[in-house]
């Protein structure tokens, strides 16, 4: 009798595994630290950086139901008192923020309303928080103001108080438009609902409505991911983002893999995941879209913007409100505290509820809008040497010529330009470009 010992085979190197892959910044949150709060302190008490750009972040952190992907800081067990309570506390330290000399007297170039849910507060709490914003620092001068929803949480009254609050860019999270998938991966909307929230939509004229699918999602197969096409191109919204499922550490899925010692998570591969927003780029182009990120596809490049990714990956100032919120002051990143009851403590005890923070050097400022801006797709050569003194090319020479040889990357004397099947795996190039004590930690 055979009594060898039989191991579990290894996954393919396309599999899903549980982890992070999308990288939102630079350098990397598991090197921000506590002790390197006393940055912030600093950063919020000097003088902002003539000609740069001030964005607002709030976190609304309530939803109807967790998604079983979703890794944010969400609460769904809140009560009507309960986000009033914590409503109050972003305008206490909003106010506390809009006071320091950094902020001080500037107007807000961007706003971002993000969770969570935005749209699961009432049309009365979003008028009366959006007066107290702009008390505090005025809109006026504000090119986007952009607004996650949950289609099941808007009605005709909610979104016409969307629109009045000053929002140009709606963003409703379809993420698919199968009532199956959507009820199997944790969403709250199923697609009558969509359909209804979009016409409703219309109908308000917003500048701007962008629609976010996901594809990968836990049962997803070719049909439905065809389907998702066609219904995203009969629709045309103004933008449409399509992320490709990831299943991070803090989700339900991750822990029913866990629980069944399973190291693949159950949706599509990366070259499955990739296949397909290959199929829906190209489809969007034939529709008459063009492709503005490794993400995102706009109908009207001239017209259709998103500010807040832009001048956030230029370098802009970003002040996060709420739980868990980031922000990017002065070349200082901060977090602040995870945990809502901690976040209200600190806030009731006239603290900034900070918890980690980095002071980035200029190199590491330089590396993090190369790597932010190769997810556009393209970086233009002469923004490094005009505001770092940074010719890129002979900087990063031996990671652009192996992206080259690989077929991923085209350069010509003004930018450099990653091909379609380079934008697709964006997030997995971009490590190469880390300085090396940044290469060793996982991102989280």
């Amino acid at each position: 009798m055979n009594t060898a010992t039989v191991t579990p085979e290894a996954p393919a190197p396309s599999s899903t595994l549980a982890g992070n892959y999308f990288i939102s910044n630079y350098p990397p949150f598991s090197f921000w630290s506590e002790e390197q709060r006393v940055a912030v302190e600093t950063a919020l008490n000097s003088e902002p950086t003539p000609g740069a750009k001030l964005g607002i972040y709030h976190h609304i952190p309530f939803c109807r139901k967790r998604c079983h992907f979703c890794y944010f800081r969400v609460y769904t067990d809140k009560n009507a008192k309960d986000i009033q309570t914590y409503l109050d506390a972003t305008m206490a330290e909003f106010k506390a923020l809009a006071a320091r000399p950094l902020i001080q007297g500037r107007k807000p170039h961007f706003v971002y309303f993000g969770g969570g849910t935005p749209s699961y507060l009432s049309a009365r709490q979003l008028v009366e928080l959006t007066d107290k914003m702009k008390a505090i620092l005025p809109w006026d001068q504000a090119e986007e103001v952009a607004f996650e929803c949950e289609p099941g949480t808007l009605n005709a009254g909610k979104l016409t108080a969307i629109k009045d609050i000053g929002v140009t860019r709606l963003s409703l999270g379809i993420e698919n438009f199968d009532d199956h998938i959507l009820e199997i991966n944790g969403r709250a909307h199923r697609s009558a609902e969509v359909f209804t929230a979009y016409e409703r939509a219309r109908a308000e004229k917003f500048d701007q409505i962008n629609i976010d699918l996901i594809a990968g999602m836990v049962e997803e197969t070719e049909t439905n991911w065809q389907r998702n096409i066609e219904q995203t191109i009969a629709l045309r919204p103004d933008s449409v983002t399509i992320y490709q499922m990831e299943i991070p550490y803090n989700t339900t899925i991750y822990k029913e893999m866990k629980s069944e010692g399973k190291l693949v998570a159950p949706v599509a591969d990366w070259q499955t995941k990739r296949r397909w927003v290959k199929e829906a780029f190209a489809a969007l182009e034939q529709a008459g879209y063009s492709i503005a990120s490794g993400y995102t596809a706009v109908l009207n490049p001239q017209r259709t913007k998103f500010v807040y990714r832009d001048e956030l990956w230029s370098g802009a100032d970003l002040l996060g409100l709420g739980v868990a919120s980031f922000s990017h002051v002065a070349g200082v990143h901060y977090q602040n505290l995870t945990e809502i009851d901690p976040y209200l403590a600190a806030l009731n005890s006239g603290e900034m509820p900070v918890k980690r923070a980095f002071r980035t050097s200029p190199d590491e400022r330089m590396i993090r809008e190369f790597i932010l801006q190769m997810k556009l797709g393209r970086v233009a050569l002469d923004y490094f040497v005009t505001k770092f003194g940074v010719n890129i090319e002979h900087r990063f020479a031996p990671q652009l010529a192996q992206l080259a040889a690989e077929g991923l990357l085209i350069s010509s004397p003004s930018e450099l330009r990653l091909t379609r099947d380079g934008l697709l795996c964006v997030d997995t190039l971009l490590h190469e470009f880390f300085l090396q004590q940044h290469r060793t930690s996982q991102i989280v």
